[in-house]
Parts: structure tokens; sequence; C-alpha cells
């Protein structure tokens, strides 16, 4: 039996820009569902970190609307918008996995645990926000926002202004007992939804949630550190890690040693934003404890993946 983190990317979640229902996402969901159980009928015990970033942007856009038309709606601070993500998607999840379950005839159970996330208050990444969350605005709404909220906002591609927040990186996992407890008992857990609710730690000891996201990758893979790990599964959109991407000279990787990908990072054969964050946190995981792996595929491609038919694999 092996225990594996499985981070889902967007894709996993919906299939479309053009189409981000609550309907359309649940029906994703459903095919997500069968690759994770696929897992589980493998005798694997599986623990489900997601995405969030279409879904928070959508919460914190709704309240922004709202606000615009009409003052007294107030806007939602940031980590609740988080919060609420992580239940909505975590709800959609956890209904698709039961299902399949059901369908299977396998007796298990299936959570999902809203996750609060320790980061460090001297973070450098809250001295430098680039995560781009909620509405577009124009440059004078733009600067209105800055004198009325404080928030820091950033010309967007030539779309708009939108606000930017920091990405700083995980230390510890508030509700780890809680998660360790339930996969030990056999039960399937969903935590850590778009890298967890950013908090940090009060000298009284207290924790107060902090405007930020968290890289739901890096957080997949601090969950695979705490919870013990056998494999760490990266799962994007495509299903192989590629050098030269997008040149005539690309080359699909099939294995990376830490030094090789190390070499990549440096090079700059990875995309910020993309590909880039996704390597880190293999490396990071890989690098943690001798025999421990990274696998880096899409999601149609998970079996065969851990058959080592596909896929990139990150070791040492």
């Amino acid at each position: 039996m092996s225990r594996i983190v499985v981070a889902l990317g967007g894709n996993a979640l919906q299939k479309s820009s053009k189409d981000v229902s609550a309907k359309a996402q649940l029906k994703n969901c459903k095919n997500t569902a069968k690759a994770i159980v696929n897992l589980i009928e493998n005798n694997n015990e599986v623990i489900v970190v997601h995405g969030n970033g279409p879904q928070v942007g959508q919460i914190v856009s709704t309240y922004e609307g709202m606000n615009a038309v009409d003052k007294s709606n107030l806007v939602m601070p940031f980590p609740e918008c988080g919060a609420m993500s992580q239940g909505y998607i975590g709800y959609h999840l956890q209904q698709s996995i039961r299902q399949e379950l059901k369908k299977r005839d396998i007796n298990k159970q299936v959570a999902s645990i809203v996750t609060q996330v320790v980061v460090d208050k001297n973070d450098p990444a809250f001295n430098n926000p680039t995560k781009p969350v909620g509405s577009f605005f124009n440059e004078d709404e733009a600067k209105k926002i800055i004198d009325e909220k404080g928030y820091i906002m950033k010309e967007d591609s030539g779309r708009g202004w939108r606000r930017v927040v920091p990405s700083p990186k995980p230390k510890s996992v508030v509700e780890e007992d809680i998660v360790r407890t339930l996969i030990n008992d056999g039960h399937i857990v969903i935590t850590a939804g778009g890298g967890g609710v950013p908090v940090i730690e009060k000298e009284n000891g207290d924790i107060e949630g902090v405007s930020a996201v968290i890289d739901k990758d890096f957080a997949a893979e601090k969950i695979a550190e705490i919870m013990d790990a056998d494999k760490l599964l990266i799962l994007t959109a495509v299903e192989k890690v590629a050098i030269n991407y997008n040149q005539p000279n690309r080359e699909d990787l099939s294995f990376m040693t830490i030094k090789e990908a190390e070499k990549y990072i440096k090079e700059g054969h990875f995309a910020p934003g993309s590909m880039l964050p996704k390597v880190k946190a293999a490396v990071k995981f890989a690098d943690s404890l001798n025999g421990r792996k990274t696998i880096i595929t899409a999601l149609d491609k998970v079996e065969e993946a851990l058959m080592g038919k596909t896929g990139t694999v990150i070791s040492k």
C-alpha cells in the first residue's frame, strides 16, 4: 500500500474558461473522481489537494460587483473568500468521489476539511504581491480603490487593473492532526484546497487570516511531507514535463533527478505560475526523504504514470 497525495490542477475542475458554472464543475469532478477511486481500488491511501484560482476569483468578483451597486453590500475579506471556495469545491469532490465509491461497492468515507495553513508573516512574498484576484477595473477605478481600501492594484496584460495579493510559502498545517487521524483510519481526505486559508501566528499563540494565496502545489508538498506520503502526484494539463517548451527542440522528460531539475529551473525552462511551481514542489518533496518521489502527469494518464509508462518522475 502507498500513501499518495494528489494535487489536482484547474483542468480537473473546469475544462473550459468559458463555462465556469457550478454545474460544469460538478460534471468535471465526477470524471476526476474516477481517477481518484482508481487509485483507491488499487489499494492506495489517497489525500487530495486542489486549486481554487477561478473559483475564489468568482467569489471575490461577486462581492465586488454587489458593492459597486450598493455600498451597504460589504466586500467579504479575502481569507473568508478562500474558505468559501474550499467549501464548495470540497463538496463537489466529496460528493463525486462518494458516488464513484458506491458504484464500485467500496466501503470508504470521504471528507473535505476547511484547512488553515500557517505562513511566515515575514515571508518576502508580502513585500512583492504578484497573484491577481477578483474583478478588472480601469485605471481611475483602480486608483480610487487604492485610496479607499489600501489594496495593491496592478495592470494585468492590457486587460485592466486588478488587485494583487502575496503568495507566501506554507510552514505548517493547523488541522494536520485531524487529517492524519482520518487518513490513518482509512478515510479519503480532501484538504488544503486552494493551498489552504493562509494564516499567521500571533504572539499570544492565536492565528489570524491574511490576504494571500498559497500555491496549491507547495501546499500539497507540505501535506505530503507532514503525512509521510510515499508519492506526490501532481496532475496538470500535460502528460510530461518538457524543456525547450514551444520550441523546435522541445524534449519531453520521463525522469529528472533533483540536480537535473534544479539545473533546468536555473536555465529558465519552466514558466512562472505554470510549470515552475510544480517542478519546485516536486523537487522539495523528492529531496525531503530517501525513497520519496514526485510524478507530474495528466489526469487521464494517472494509472499509466504510476506503472512507469508515462509522466515525469522526479527523485534523487
